[in-house]
């Protein structure tokens, strides 16, 4: 771990760790307000993605326009969709589950489906057939019937950019937005992140969980943040 002497818009001009620690706050100890690798808001999810907003959004531009981010589960295709989302003020946004029916559809420019493979037939149809700019989160290559609607389909496969750089700086902005006050914090190193990527792959999602439980075992320490044991 390394510290940072970034500061920021901190809550605390007159932060105490010790006291602040006592007072009830975990990570005090190491000026961090929460755990940063706990559950984020969707907004939360979008500024801090580690993504080109303006190069993706540029393959939806007029309709019968689709971008298509296939990758596996954790590899990061619904922090680009909610990124996206951020981007364009007229987007709409529908996450398919896979315990419910599907409902009706929103229309939006761009429309953005995730988990798109659990589309109806009939549905996926209809949908297409509107012509509104689509970004489609998928398991499943939806090429074939995009093309057969008229559309121009590009498609990114999400996981071999994954690497220790990107999570050293996913970590880092994580970490950045659960700053306490001014002063140093913590910071994944890129050593630690190369030996991450080594244990989970190109599993962000896994990565990040796994964080979360090395964080939330050092509760109310008062040594060094330690990201990998």
């Amino acid at each position: 771990m390394t510290n940072s002497n970034t500061s920021t818009n901190g809550p605390a001009a007159s932060f105490d760790p010790q006291h602040d620690a006592r007072a009830g706050l975990p990570w005090a100890w190491c000026n961090l307000w929460r755990n940063p690798f706990g559950e984020l808001t969707r907004e939360e999810r979008a500024e801090l993605a580690v993504v080109d907003v303006a190069e993706l959004a540029s393959h939806v531009q007029g309709s019968q326009r689709a971008l298509q981010l296939i990758g596996e589960c954790g590899r990061g295709k619904t922090t680009r969709m909610l990124a996206l989302l951020r981007h364009f003020p007229d987007a709409s946004y529908v996450y398919l589950d896979e315990q419910l029916p599907c409902g009706a559809i929103a229309e939006g420019v761009p429309l953005l489906i995730d988990e798109a493979q659990r589309l109806p037939r009939k549905v996926m149809h209809r949908v297409f057939a509107t012509g509104l700019p689509l970004v489609l989160a998928t398991h499943r290559d939806l090429t074939r019937p995009l093309k057969k609607a008229g559309y121009g389909v590009t498609t990114y496969r999400l996981g071999d950019t994954n690497n220790a750089r990107l999570v050293a700086e996913s970590a880092n902005r994580r970490i950045e937005a659960s700053r306490l006050g001014p002063g140093p914090i913590p910071r994944l190193s890129i050593r630690d992140a190369d030996a991450l990527v080594s244990r989970f792959g190109s599993d962000i999602r896994g990565i990040e969980g796994y964080l979360y439980d090395q964080v939330q075992h050092q509760v109310y320490s008062d040594g060094e943040m330690r990201f990998i044991d």
